[in-house]
């Protein structure tokens, strides 16, 4: 299925991104906002936006950026506006800050919702110098980046030698781990969610933690729902530089009703549930140098650690399951106990969708860079973040709150077990 593109009239679009066109766009065509964008039309996406303060965001930055005079300059706005969006979202997380609106400080949604405000905004902008399609890729590219925490996942000085080269990990001192989430998914099933492995990077970033092995730096980045993102590269891209770098890495997402899972074995297929812009995907995960491609990948969590300690209320199960068609066989088959030898993947421990592949590209990367042996890795699944009883309508509640800060505190304390075991 290719993804959905519609145009909005011109009306519209100024009302709802709030851009003041330069009078030469007005013979411009109509832009093509993506399904993503076009949420945005709808009622509770504006009330998040509204109730956390964040509502300003896309008119702010639709006005600096109609302030750009070269493409120069504004390629400088996007990545300024974008990582000033991120690091407002983690401010609020971390109680930093004055408080706006009446959301909790955990809530992830104002961070995706804004972001979709500025790409709007960017997809739609015709500035007198004019802007190409790869001109408006570049800058579209450069706002995902900035406003997801990936352009500093790591401070610099601890990551590069003055000639480029990745410092390697040490054993003494402050520890490195890296942490991943991902933005809310489902939403045409219920608009109102929220991602607690998203709220998790936000509350995590930037934090030093006690381990048993001392304290340990926590970075985060947030990761797109689409699978054509992932295609291109932004796994590799944006983990390469920093892995050789880091003590510990944990790819978390949102994953079965009360119950977190360390994911054993990650599998190389796609199973085509359809993603944030409505595109389905159903095929081998495309990776460069396809020949050498395993069809699964482990982690290297200490997942036994992980699952004897007390870590919450939630309990953490050590996966081994997958699906596969086994060697010389044609028909899947579900085994509690992980892959055999020579078996086709259909589904890791984690199942087939992003969050699989998130686990499957990052721990390929690991093997690829030569670091099985000596960088634990793997993928954490929380419980699924859950309204209180009877809540169908309205955008929070206790419930949803007490929920997500629990997860939140519960991925914490994973992590910290992980980097201490």
């Amino acid at each position: 299925m290719n993804s959905i593109r519609v145009g909005i009239s011109a009306v519209g679009f100024v009302l709802v991104a709030g851009l003041a066109a330069p009078a030469t766009a007005t013979a411009s065509p109509e832009p093509a906002f993506t399904v993503e964008e076009q949420r945005l039309e709808r009622a509770v996406p504006q009330e998040i936006l509204r109730r956390s303060g964040f509502d300003a965001v896309a008119p702010e930055f639709a006005e600096a950026l109609g302030g750009a005079r070269s493409y120069a300059q504004a390629h400088r706005i996007v990545v300024r506006e974008g990582s000033a969006l991120w690091r407002r979202a983690v401010d609020r997380a971390q109680g930093r800050g004055p408080v706006e609106g009446d959301l909790s400080r955990d809530d992830d949604r104002p961070l995706y919702w804004a972001r979709l405000g500025m790409t709007r905004e960017v997809r739609g902008w015709e500035p007198e110098f004019g802007l190409g399609e790869r001109g408006r890729a570049a800058l579209l590219d450069a706002l995902e980046r900035s406003s997801r925490g990936q352009s500093d996942l790591l401070p610099h000085s601890r990551l590069r030698s003055g000639g480029g080269t990745p410092v390697p990990r040490h054993g003494k001192g402050m520890k490195r781990i890296l942490v991943t989430g991902f933005d809310p998914f489902t939403l045409d099933r219920d608009v109102r969610i929220s991602n607690p492995s998203g709220a998790a990077a936000l509350a995590l970033d930037g934090t030093v933690i006690r381990t048993a092995d001392g304290p340990a730096r926590v970075e985060t980045a947030v990761f797109p729902v689409r699978w054509q993102d992932f295609a291109d590269g932004t796994v590799e891209r944006t983990l390469r530089p920093y892995l050789p770098g880091v003590d510990l890495f944990a790819t978390v997402s949102q994953g079965r009703v009360g119950r977190f899972d360390i994911e054993r074995t990650n599998g190389a297929w796609r199973g085509g549930f359809p993603d944030n812009d409505n595109v389905s995907r159903t095929e081998t995960i495309p990776v460069t140098d396809p020949a050498s491609q395993p069809q699964w990948t482990s982690t290297t969590l200490p997942y036994e650690e992980i699952v004897a300690a007390g870590t919450g209320r939630f309990p953490v199960y050590d996966n081994t399951g997958v699906t596969e068609i086994p060697a010389g066989g044609t028909e899947a088959v579900v085994r509690p106990d992980g892959p055999t030898p020579g078996s086709t993947a259909r589904a890791g421990g984690g199942g087939n969708y992003l969050s699989n592949e998130i686990a499957y590209r990052a721990t390929l990367l690991r093997d690829r860079l030569g670091l099985h042996d000596t960088l634990p890795g793997g993928h954490v699944h929380t419980p699924v973040l859950q309204f209180g009883a009877g809540n169908a309508t309205e955008v929070t509640d206790p419930e949803l709150v007490r929920n997500r800060l629990d997860i939140i505190a519960q991925v914490r304390a994973i992590v910290s077990v992980a980097a201490g075991a």
